[in-house]
């Protein structure tokens, strides 16, 4: 079994030019730049913020990507 980790993103603090997206396009632009870095990252839009689900052995890899993204 493996351990999954869920980080929550508020819309209001997504940068520009993912916060002039819908938030299901953002979802999906977070979702795809993980998955390129090798990152097994599900992200969806659930009413007030972007959810993004992943293996806790991957967290550090994800919290890189998405500071380098200013996300976090």
């Amino acid at each position: 079994m493996t351990a999954i980790t869920t980080i929550r993103i508020d819309h209001a603090a997504l940068p520009d030019p993912l916060n002039l997206k819908g938030p299901d396009a953002a979802a999906r632009m977070i979702e795809a730049a993980l998955r390129d870095e090798g990152i097994a990252a599900d992200a969806s839009d659930v009413i007030s913020h972007i959810k993004i689900e992943l293996p806790t052995t991957q967290l550090a890899a994800a919290s890189t990507m998405l500071a380098s993204l200013q996300l976090i």
